[in-house]
């Protein structure tokens, strides 16, 4: 199998989550991935691309380090993974221009960065499957906090201003009767470190952080818990799933071997079953492939990073229902407009 890794230094604040970010330009595409996709910095690659050569042997296919890509490593390693160029980048804004050249084929991405390609490739690019739901959570020091409610008057640090990830809190909290502005104070952090600094300190009590890196602050902090699963309180006010990161694939890639794509869908279901049910071999592929530093962190934090497998209508009614609330946030977060009905594959 021809797997190649970008040497990058993403820090553990880059989780699968602030994936989200917003606008369309490379910046904002970067800072997205920065707060979403999570893992130390791994291995190197002589190459960055996939090279015409290695796309007559199958999809090119890219991922981001964090639970966008956890569910792909089964079918990396596996004999119909040696029909595919799978390539590891550390920030999306180095896919972006891939998938907009045609270099690429397909990649696990934030969703709303696939909504903002869409609009940049003039439908180009269309979603295949939802792969990852919510993986922000909100931490505390303490025991104050058992619902949204309790959040009143507080004080939450947290990643990701500008993104998914003010936009979810900012959503939840008022929804269920809470002024963002008003009623509680919102401490951005450039770094889900820097957040996690602040409560080891005593500076914080409560935080809003994404998988994996929760699991490493819950080792790290004495006390520390979980209060609330915000795809928990997002599902509760906005009746669909959470979502964090979706695969898109150009649609010229599909028109040119249905099958051969539909049989790739096939071995990346297979392969993020496995994720949800061995979790100690798929741990150690995360390793392995330079996903997450470590295989231990990896098993834990596996089963709360609701890797998924999400297609048709369901797909689509989670998208749809995620996509209007960033849009109402900010257009640019979507990519200025929202997709079109051609953007789901299969429907």
């Amino acid at each position: 199998m021809m797997f190649k890794r970008i040497l990058s230094a993403v820090t553990a604040a880059a989780l699968c989550v602030a994936l989200a970010g917003c606008g369309s330009s490379a910046t904002s595409s970067s800072s997205q991935a920065a707060t979403a996709e999570s893992a130390p910095a791994v291995t190197l690659a002589p190459e960055a691309t996939a090279s015409p050569e290695t796309a007559a042997e199958g999809l090119r296919v890219a991922g981001l380090k964090g639970p966008t890509t956890m569910g792909l490593v089964n079918l990396m390693n596996s004999e119909e993974g040696a029909d595919y160029t799978f390539t590891m980048y550390g920030a999306a804004d180095e896919i972006v221009p891939l998938l907009v050249k045609g270099e690429l084929d397909a990649a696990a991405i934030p969703a709303n960065l696939a909504a903002t390609l869409y609009q940049k490739t003039n439908g180009a690019v269309e979603v295949a499957c939802v792969n990852t739901l919510g993986v922000l959570y909100i931490l505390e020091n303490g025991d104050s906090v058992q619902s949204v409610a309790d959040l009143k008057g507080q004080t939450i640090v947290t990643t990701g201003k500008g993104t998914t990830p003010e936009y979810v809190l900012r959503y939840v909290l008022s929804q269920n009767g809470i002024d963002p502005d008003a009623d509680v104070t919102i401490e951005y952090c450039s770094e889900a470190t820097e957040a996690l600094s602040q409560v080891q300190a005593g500076q914080a009590t409560i935080a809003m952080l994404p998988q994996p890196f929760v699991t490493s602050a819950l080792s790290q902090v004495e006390g520390l818990r979980v209060a609330l699963d915000m795809n928990d309180e997002w599902e509760k006010v906005a009746g669909s799933q959470l979502v964090t990161g979706v695969l898109v694939v150009r649609k010229d890639a599909v028109e040119a071997d249905p099958d051969a794509f539909t049989a790739f869908l096939d071995g990346y279901a297979a392969s993020v079953e496995a994720a949800n049910t061995d979790l100690e071999g798929t741990a150690a592929l995360c390793e392995s492939y330079g996903i997450v530093a470590k295989a231990a962190l990896a098993q834990k934090a596996l089963p709360e990073c609701n890797i998924v497998f999400e297609t048709g209508e369901q797909m689509k009614t989670d998208l749809v229902n995620y996509f209007q609330v960033l849009y109402d946030a900010d257009p640019a977060s979507v990519g200025g407009a929202l997709p079109g009905d051609d953007f789901y594959y299969g429907l």
